[in-house]
């Protein structure tokens, strides 16, 4: 039997009842630069819990006998097409249960989308099978939709139906359409905060928001929720503990999906996914942890990490993880619009040069043999942009891109796990941008806590040379608590940057208009995250005109 989503068996090794990916009992003193990863990958056979062949054979649940709500997680959609859109589900009664309250067995789940919220004008429905090895979830590619349509969702089975979901599709490619509304987001430490920012977001009329990165944190949680400090809740002591494994990584995304608002905004627009460190391990480099241990002992990680990932979330099955690698970059249109170039900054990076700690450059961290990006993704976004027919190239990614001098010496110091860490990777992208006549670049960024507004230049060490784009960076959900207005480096940042043309540290989002004379962007934030019901407000808004790169205040 297929798995949903896919064609042919799988053919992954089969899964034990509960995954242990073994941690380093001894941390390295420093982190290793060349190494190889053979043996992890041998490692992988036994400690990633995967389906075998035949492992689909599992008994069938009759669905009658669920008796608590299994649709605890919500729903969620992802990745529109012009005919298609992907619709994510997952089955758990007991959500803070390794198995979610179903056990081993298989469960049938039914799907239907209509034109309506009442679901009088179904257009397509169906049936998929939620397995145990994927943790209950179920994804369904809906195809033979209409392009540029407005949809809703959702799921039954037995007797308990789903929220209902709302998405859409892109319009049909070579359309020149003349608008579309964004949003993005990263960042939402569940133990930093209520997502207020969600609740937010989920009341925003905009056609599909980005995710990017971040998710969710592999640390520990105490069992008051940390900064949330429940008096009513006394979450589970399986959280307060740094997620490794398997059931680890599959219950803390049940944590962080059985918030209402983060729930709100999956059911309210379609997303677009990507990840950065914490959904693993903090500032991972490619095979290496933190802390510099032996590959074979973090790759199973990573592989568990990736695993609960893609099923957490709605990604189709191109985006399956086999072991430890698993393709996420990936390319969306909206008509002539814009063309989306998704990347992924830690799966096939060169490890953080200079220990991973803020420094000048120099020649660790300016060998042109550092990627950050890995040199197939590096050709596919030159290529991607080379064809491009877009007025918008838009890059969501992870990391500052633009430089950020961190103090005003005069060889400041740069970030090491940014662009900044990868300099000649960052050049090699400014001159494809160049070389392939992309005007209007717009780059999204996660990671940092604070909300950024860059021009892009061509030299970032000369204030007038060219500008070259915008990079807009859209602060967290929760990390770092409530944040502040102006932080303390605040205008140390600005006066050393001078590409810098605004800094806030509050949490919220950036929405984005994209238009064909103009994109507008708007930085929406917070007071507070640490006690619900904050208010959101527009803390700044810029708008970069076609055809002439570079922010104007508005």
């Amino acid at each position: 039997m297929a798995l949903p989503g896919r064609t042919g068996p799988s053919s992954e090794p089969a899964p034990t009842p509960h995954d242990a990916a073994p941690r380093a009992a001894a941390r390295h003193p420093a982190r290793r630069r060349f190494l190889t990863v053979t043996a992890a990958a041998a490692a992988l056979a036994f400690t990633t819990n995967l389906p075998a062949r035949g492992a689909f054979a599992a008994p069938r649940l009759d669905a009658a006998r669920i008796t608590e709500d299994p649709f605890t997680l919500g729903v969620a959609s992802g990745d529109p097409l012009p005919d298609s859109v992907l619709i994510w589900t997952r089955l758990a009664p007991a959500p803070f249960e390794p198995d979610g309250g179903l056990g081993q067995q298989r469960v049938e789940v039914s799907w239907e989308v209509a034109l309506d919220e009442s679901f009088v004008l179904v257009v397509r429905r169906g049936t998929a099978l939620a397995y145990p090895e994927y943790a209950h979830s179920v994804r369904v590619d809906v195809k033979g939709l209409e392009a540029d349509g407005h949809y809703y969702y959702r799921f039954r089975t037995g007797a308990w139906i789903s929220p209902t979901g709302r998405t859409r599709t892109a319009p049909p490619a070579g359309a020149g359409t003349a608008g579309l509304r964004l949003a993005a987001v990263a960042c939402q430490a569940y133990h930093d905060g209520y997502y207020t920012v969600h609740r937010h977001l989920a009341q925003e009329d905009v056609d599909v928001v980005f995710h990017l990165g971040d998710y969710l944190y592999e640390y520990a949680v105490n069992s008051a929720g940390g900064a949330r400090d429940y008096t009513d809740v006394v979450l589970p002591a399986v959280f307060n503990r740094e997620a490794t494994t398997l059931a680890d990584y599959r219950m803390r995304y049940a944590l962080y999906k059985s918030d209402p608002d983060l729930r709100a905004a999956h059911a309210a627009h379609p997303f677009v996914v990507t990840w950065d460190d914490h959904e693993t391990e903090n500032n991972y480099a490619g095979a290496i942890d933190e802390n510099g241990s032996d590959p074979a002992l973090f790759l199973p990680r990573r592989a568990a990490a990736y695993r609960a990932y893609w099923e957490n979330q709605p990604l189709r099955a191109d985006q399956l993880p086999e072991g430890p690698d698993a393709r996420l970059f990936r390319r969306l249109h909206w008509g002539t619009l814009a063309q989306f170039d998704v990347l992924d900054t830690r799966q096939y990076r060169s490890d953080q040069a200079y220990g991973d700690t803020p420094h000048v450059p120099g020649p660790e961290s300016d060998d042109p043999a550092r990627t950050l990006t890995g040199d197939a993704q590096e050709r596919w976004l030159l290529d991607g942009w080379a064809a491009s027919t877009a007025l918008w190239n838009v890059m969501p990614q992870q990391v500052c891109f633009s430089q950020r001098k961190l103090d005003l010496n005069a060889e400041a110091k740069l970030s090491m796990d940014a662009w900044d860490g990868y300099r000649a990777a960052r050049g090699r992208l400014a001159a494809g941008a160049k070389a392939a006549g992309v005007g209007n670049w717009l780059v999204l960024t996660g990671d940092v806590h604070v909300a950024y507004a860059f021009d892009i230049k061509d030299d970032f060490d000369d204030p007038g040379s060219a500008t070259l784009g915008t990079e807009l960076t859209c602060t967290s959900v929760t990390s770092g608590r409530d944040g502040v207005e102006h932080p303390a480096n605040r205008d140390t940042y600005l006066r050393a940057n001078p590409h810098l043309r605004f800094y806030d540290g509050r949490r919220g989002y950036v929405r984005v208009e994209l238009g064909r004379e103009n994109a507008r962007a708007d930085f929406r934030v917070v007071p507070v995250v640490t006690s619900p019901g904050a208010a959101v407000s527009t803390a700044a808004s810029f708008v970069t005109e076609a055809g002439s790169p570079g922010l104007t205040p508005v």
